[in-house]
């Protein structure tokens, strides 16, 4: 949803493409440095030092805002960044989910890992619906929207995370990581069934 919302940050993006177009870092570094901040905040939930991992991990969101800002504001946009910038994403928030399997996460309903791995596989086959919409050329456009995007997804992430340091007995984690796990399927379907009732209608 938040992604098809860019414009409510456009001024914010624009004062922060400005600023940190200032220092000497490119936009696929600061692409680059999300994925190191990504890796040391996935150390961090491994040896449950979760306070850090919720600096991390948020640092790296931040980097990733970033550098698309930064790319903009420099006029240096381009398909390889894009590119980059895409597979970044993927890995920091594989690396996000592989941190949650360490911690000490109740049961409910289902093992813990098994929600964690049904909400990777939402998050997963969401991504991938848009990009096979494009590639097998169902839609011209790229494919958006949908209850749980990737901004949603990350947003519920971090409330999870911050969350287990005030309740670390984890059973709100693990209930956001389940509301997670459905919503993220459930937007996969919906974007499934908008190419193909896109494509039906030859738009």
């Amino acid at each position: 949803m938040l992604d098809t919302k860019r414009y409510w940050f456009q001024s914010l993006e624009t004062i922060i493409g400005r600023v940190f177009s200032l220092l000497p870092i490119s936009p696929n570094g600061y692409t680059c440095l999300s994925g190191v901040f990504g890796l040391m905040g996935m150390y961090c939930l491994i040896t449950q030092k979760l306070a850090w991992a919720i600096i991390f991990f948020f640092s790296g969101g931040f980097l990733d805002f970033i550098d698309g800002a930064v790319a903009r504001n420099k006029n240096a946009s381009t398909k390889v960044g894009a590119y980059l910038d895409t597979i970044f994403d993927r890995y920091v928030e594989g690396m996000i989910f592989f941190g949650l399997l360490f911690l000490p996460l109740p049961t409910i309903g289902l093992p813990a890992y098994a929600w964690i791995f049904l909400a990777m596989f939402g998050s997963i086959i969401t991504t991938y619906a848009k990009a096979a919409a494009k590639e097998k050329e169902l839609v011209n456009q790229e494919l958006k929207g949908g209850l749980l995007s990737r901004g949603e997804r990350l947003i519920l992430i971090f409330i999870a995370l911050i969350l287990g340091l005030i309740y670390p007995d984890f059973k709100i984690t693990v209930y956001l990581l389940i509301i997670i796990a459905v919503l993220s399927n459930f937007t996969a379907l919906q974007r499934i069934y908008s190419a193909i009732n896109l494509n039906k209608h030859g738009r």
